[in-house]
């Protein structure tokens, strides 16, 4: 097929390939570990970690890493493909542990300059969302989470016998 122009697309194969499966699950576990460690800390169950930003493991990091260690896997490492799933990868960590991290880091001091304007002249504004961002640790785990769901998606996609799409 290489070298045609597929101009039919089935909506549900989408759903029905390791690399998504990879991906989503991975971004799933690494929310799912942020809400258990956020319910040993506070004990109580916060379902708000579910779809934050931030936090211990990088579920950013988890879900570009689970897809490119899929690809890797199902369609070779040197494989186009896998090749842009690697840049892309890369550049969303390198942004979830600079840019998002600054920028949390931004809202945090803001936020701090806003309660003391609010104390000395009755200033209100609604508080920045400061965990925006990693820690280099972060993306780390969320690199080590990406891969083990991955490298598991990948082993019970093929033990299992289901198609792989290519």
């Amino acid at each position: 097929m290489e070298g045609t122009l597929v101009l039919h697309w089935n909506f549900w194969d989408y759903f029905i390939n390791p690399y998504f499966w990879s991906g989503f699950m991975g971004w799933c576990v690494a929310q799912v570990i942020k809400m258990t460690r956020g319910a040993i800390r506070t004990k109580s169950l916060d379902f708000t970690y579910l779809m934050s930003t931030g936090g211990m493991p990088s579920a950013h990091s988890s879900l570009v890493v689970g897809v490119f260690v899929s690809l890797g896997l199902g369609q070779g490492w040197a494989a186009p493909v896998t090749v842009v799933a690697s840049v892309v990868a890369t550049i969303t960590m390198f942004d979830a542990a600079t840019v998002r991290r600054a920028a949390g880091q931004q809202a945090r001091l803001l936020n701090k300059l806003t309660r003391q304007l609010f104390h000395e002249r009755k200033f209100s504004a609604k508080p920045l969302k400061e965990m925006l961002g990693h820690t280099r640790t972060e993306v780390l785990g969320g690199m080590v989470t990406g891969t083990t769901v991955a490298v598991g998606v990948m082993r019970l996609w093929t033990a299992l016998g289901w198609p792989n799409l290519g």
